[in-house]
């Protein structure tokens, strides 16, 4: 969950919102929704809880997780990370655990920016459709739970949101067709689920997308080719799911694109030139159903910190322009049906 943690950490500093715990009085019809949502969910130890400075009616004073807009006095920002919870607050307390569903009262609080109830492991249920109707969302984390059912079907109403994170739940189901309406997401993660059906064709009009973590999932069908069209893809994880068909070769020629994960699909085809003399530093193409020859494209501007190939069936030797490579870290080739012999000297191996 590193890398959905760090992106929550940049997209809620450049926030044009301005959280604070300490306001004036929030609604009553705001309380109430806090209410609802607080007695949807269980603390086997309430005298150890998060919801220990939930008392009296203003909810926008020191109320754990809760952060409200300083102007208008409405509740912004429901954090509850259950693996990054306040040193001093488990110091005093003990590490408290939740369990329980997500009450669909949480969408009357209409001003909310952020949805942060992560890592908890025991909470349950569906995601509220309701939730789509929240105008202001910029941030949606419901990772490291159990939450089934499927992704909300009007995900794409949600114009504002540039965080997605769905992983290790037990979400099934197809990526909706709105999600690709989502123009200004930064940061997809559905990693760890059970969603099924073929990845949208057009998912290249998320243009703001850096990161798409797909892996651990069932997902059929091709590599939509549109991807490439995603300037600022930096990293792409497809792995552990059960693609098929080629590799487009428009991948490689994506400038920002550092990681790309295919590893354990059903993909065939051969190795496009273009991914080997890219400008990405870790490609795991292993156990899928690539053949042909290993390209013989590398050069001086080489550069692979991880490099797998392993589990395919390709064939042939093993490129003599392999030595032109300026570094390669960590290079797995085995079981193909590769001529034996040695890697060409000199070697770009240290």
């Amino acid at each position: 969950m590193g890398a959905t943690a760090n992106a929550i950490l940049v997209i809620m500093t450049v926030s044009l919102v301005v959280l604070s715990s300490g306001v004036e009085c929030c609604p009553p019809s705001e309380w109430a929704a806090l209410m609802a949502f607080k007695a949807a969910l269980k603390e086997p130890d309430t005298h150890l809880g998060l919801f220990h400075s939930w008392r009296g009616t203003n909810c926008c004073y020191h109320w754990y997780g809760i952060s409200c807009d300083p102007i208008a006095h409405r509740v912004a920002e429901i954090n509850f990370q259950g693996l990054n919870l306040n040193r001093h607050f488990l110091f005093k307390r003990g590490r408290p655990n939740l369990a329980g569903h997500i009450s669909p009262a949480i969408c009357n609080l209409t001003q909310l920016s952020t949805i942060i109830i992560s890592d908890w492991k025991g909470i349950s249920g569906e995601i509220p459709d309701c939730i789509t109707s929240l105008p202001f969302l910029r941030i949606i984390d419901l990772g490291g739970n159990r939450i089934s059912g499927k992704v909300p079907r009007d995900i794409g109403r949600l114009s504002q949101l540039s965080l997605l994170n769905l992983a290790d739940n037990i979400i099934s189901g197809r990526i909706p067709r709105t999600l690709v309406k989502l123009s200004n997401l930064m940061h997809l993660d559905l990693r760890n689920n059970a969603i099924s059906g073929p990845i949208p064709w057009d998912f290249g009009r998320l243009s703001m997308l850096s990161r798409a973590l797909l892996s651990g999932n069932k997902i059929t069908g091709h590599i939509p080719w549109t991807i490439s069209r995603i300037y600022r893809m930096a990293d792409l994880d497809l792995s552990f799911n059960k693609i098929s068909g080629r590799i487009p070769a428009s991948l490689g020629r994506m400038r920002v694109l550092d990681s790309l994960n295919l590893r354990w699909n059903n993909i065939s085809g051969t190795i496009p030139d273009t991914l080997l003399s890219s400008r990405i530093t870790h490609l795991d193409l292993s156990r899928n159903a690539l053949r042909g020859h290993i390209p013989n494209v590398f050069g001086e501007k080489t550069y692979f910190i991880v490099l797998d190939l392993s589990h395919n069936d390709l064939e042939g030797s093993v490129p003599k322009s392999i030595t032109c490579a300026k570094y390669i870290g960590h290079l797995d080739i085995s079981h193909n049906r590769l001529l034996p012999g040695r890697i060409p000297t000199p070697s770009p191996f240290f």
